[in-house]
């Protein structure tokens, strides 16, 4: 078996307009789904969905942003009873993500034109791979990363066989 690419990641979020503007307006991205619960109405395999979709058709069940062709971000609101976020690396599970893009202080400018602020400095990791990292409305973390020829993810590296 092999895959194509990630196909997305998802976050619950409490301000859906914020974090779509964020990654719309300030990363570039491409506002390309947006779901409302009444698509669940004849999904009598979907329940509980279609439960909220007879009470509240037009609300948004979940939002895809195409940050590269076929790659989405992908936002759900909020649900009732949901904790608040926690700090960077504090539980166990999701850290971050990281963007890949070909050049990486072209990307800096123009991110930055368009309000992004970044929480370090352009660096090279141990991995030789350029990064810098950034966070969105809701503080999640994630890294602008460009390969080098050396990049350990491009090169291979500490694998035995």
């Amino acid at each position: 078996m092999s895959y194509s690419s990630l196909m997305h990641i998802a976050f619950h979020t409490d301000r859906m307009d914020e974090m779509v503007r964020f990654y719309t307006e300030v990363l570039g991205g491409k506002l390309k789904v947006v779901t409302r619960f009444g698509a669940y109405l004849e999904r009598d395999d979907r329940p509980a969905m279609q439960a909220v979709a007879r009470l509240r058709p037009d609300d948004v069940f979940n939002v895809y942003v195409e940050l590269a062709p076929g790659q989405f971000i992908g936002f759900f609101p909020k649900k009732p009873g949901q904790k608040d976020h926690t700090g960077f690396n504090e539980h166990l599970g999701y850290s971050h993500f990281a963007l890949c893009i070909p050049d990486i202080r072209t990307a800096i400018r123009e991110l930055e034109k368009r309000g992004l602020s970044f929480d370090t400095s352009l660096s090279k990791g141990p991995s030789e791979t350029w990064q810098i990292w950034a966070h969105d409305p809701d503080d999640n973390k994630f890294e602008i990363m460009q390969f080098t020829d050396s990049s350990w993810q491009v090169t291979g590296h500490g694998v035995t066989e």
